[in-house]
C-alpha cells in the first residue's frame, strides 16, 4: 500500500444555506480544495453523505456532483455511514489511492438539514438508530443519548455541572473560527439555565444541526514532491458496535471506539500519548467524555476532571475541539468527519486563526462516529517531516 498525503483542503461556512442546493454546496467546496491544492483534474470522488434522499429528495449523489463540478465521466461514488458517513468516505478514497487504483481522488462530505421541520429533520436523523427496537418506541438522538448519560451519572455519582466546561470550551474555541456556526462563548450559569431537551440532556449539552460541505484532495506522497502543505495521512481505521444501546453487554463501554482508536494507533505506530490535539465526535457532551476514555486517552472521570483545569484547551495538554467541534462549529452530518479532517490539516500546517492555533502540532487525531457510537471512524494525520 502507498503512502497517501492530503494537498488540497475546502470548506463552506457552516449556516442555513437557504440560498444554495445540496450540490452547490459540494461543489463550492471541492473547488475551494482543487484551488488549494493547485489541481484542476481528479480521477476519483467519492462524496460522504447520509440524508440527501430522505430530507432532499435526491439520491445518486456521486454522478450529480460529479457532473455539476464539471468531471463527468470520472469514477463517482455516495458512502453513508450515518453520522460518520464523512470519514467513511474519507477512508474509502484513502484506500483507492493507497491500493494504487487512483491517483488523485477528491472527497466531498455535504449534507442539508435546515430545509425541514424540526420534527422532520429529527425523524430523518432517528433511521442511524435501531427501526425495531428503538425508533419504532419513539427513541431520538437526544434521548438515546441521555439514556447513556443518566447511566453514567448514577454509575458515578457525578453532577450535570460537570459536563458544563466541554460546550464552554468549543464555544470559546469556535469563536475564532469564521467558518462555525456559533461564534459566541457561553457561561457554566447559560449552560445550567439551558431548556432541557431530554433529561439530563439540555440545549447547550447538543451539537446544533446546520448545513455545510467540506473537502479534500488525496495523492500518493510520492507525488508531492516540495508541497510544504501535503500532510500525510498515518491512518484512517473504522470500528463497529450493535446499533441498538440494549444489545450491549456494557452500555458504557464505545467498543466501537476502542476498536476503531487501537486500530487507528496501531497502523499508525504511535500511542494517545504523542497526539498532538484531538477532534472528537462531541455531537453531545457525554459522547466526548466516553470517546476520551474509549480512545485511550484518560478515564472517563478523569476527562471531567481535566475539563476544569485547563487540560483540553489550546495551550493545555490535550487540545480538543480546537475549532469549535460539532457543538460550537455545527453538525452537518454527513459533512462532519470532513470538516474535522481540514480543520486538522489546518492544524498540521499552523494555518489555523491565530488564537486557536495549537503550537507545534505533530499528529493530530480525528474521530467520526455514527449512530450512539455504531460506527466509528479514527483517522491520524502527520505533518510533514
Amino acid at each position: 500500500m502507498r503512502k497517501v498525503a492530503i494537498i488540497g483542503i475546502g470548506q463552506v461556512p457552516v449556516r442555513e444555506h437557504w440560498g444554495k442546493s445540496l450540490r452547490e454546496l459540494a461543489v463550492d467546496a471541492l473547488w475551494q480544495a482543487l484551488e488549494d491544492a493547485n489541481r484542476n483534474e481528479i480521477d476519483g470522488l467519492v462524496v460522504g453523505n447520509m440524508l440527501s434522499g430522505t430530507l432532499s429528495e435526491q439520491e445518486h449523489l456521486g454522478a450529480l456532483i460529479a457532473d455539476f463540478a464539471g468531471f463527468p465521466g470520472v469514477e463517482a461514488v455516495k458512502v453513508e455511514g450515518a453520522c460518520a458517513s464523512g470519514a467513511a468516505a474519507f477512508r474509502q478514497g484513502l484506500l483507492a489511492v493507497a491500493s494504487g487504483q487512483k491517483n488523485c481522488v477528491a472527497v466531498v462530505g455535504v449534507e442539508k438539514l435546515t430545509e425541514r421541520s424540526g420534527w422532520h429533520t429529527t425523524s430523518a436523523l432517528a433511521t442511524a438508530a435501531d427501526a425495531d427496537f428503538e425508533t419504532s418506541v419513539g427513541l431520538t438522538f437526544v434521548a438515546l443519548n441521555a439514556l447513556v448519560k443518566q447511566r453514567f451519572m448514577y454509575e458515578h455519582q457525578v453532577s450535570k455541572e460537570q459536563f458544563a466546561y466541554f460546550p464552554m470550551l468549543a464555544h470559546q474555541n469556535a469563536v475564532h473560527n469564521p467558518q462555525a456556526m456559533f461564534r459566541k462563548p457561553i457561561t457554566i450559569e447559560q449552560y445550567l439555565k439551558a431548556k432541557m431537551i431530554a433529561e439530563p440532556i439540555n440545549l447547550l449539552d447538543s451539537s446544533p444541526i446546520a448545513d455545510g460541505a467540506a473537502a479534500v484532495i488525496l495523492v500518493p506522497w510520492d507525488d508531492v514532491g516540495k508541497n510544504s502543505q501535503a500532510i500525510e495521512v498515518l491512518a484512517c481505521e473504522v470500528g463497529t458496535d450493535t446499533i441498538a444501546l440494549h444489545d450491549r453487554q456494557e452500555m458504557l463501554q464505545m467498543k466501537g471506539i476502542e476498536i476503531s482508536a487501537q486500530r487507528a494507533f496501531a497502523t499508525a505506530g504511535i500511542t494517545p500519548q504523542d497526539i498532538s490535539f484531538f477532534e472528537p465526535h462531541d455531537a453531545f457532551s457525554i459522547m466526548t467524555v466516553l470517546s476520551l476514555q474509549a480512545s485511550g486517552f484518560m478515564s472517563a472521570i478523569e476527562a471531567l476532571n481535566h475539563a476544569r483545569n485547563g487540560y483540553f484547551t489550546i495551550d493545555g495538554t490535550l487540545p480538543i475541539c480546537t475549532m469549535g467541534g460539532l457543538k460550537g462549529r455545527g453538525h452537518p452530518v454527513g459533512a462532519t468527519g470532513v470538516y474535522q479532517i481540514v480543520e486538522a490539516v489546518l492544524q498540521l500546517r499552523g494555518a489555523a486563526p491565530k488564537a486557536i492555533q495549537v503550537k507545534n502540532p505533530r499528529y493530530g487525531l480525528t474521530q467520526n462516529v455514527g449512530g450512539t457510537g455504531a460506527t466509528v471512524v479514527t483517522t491520524i494525520l502527520r505533518r510533514k517531516d
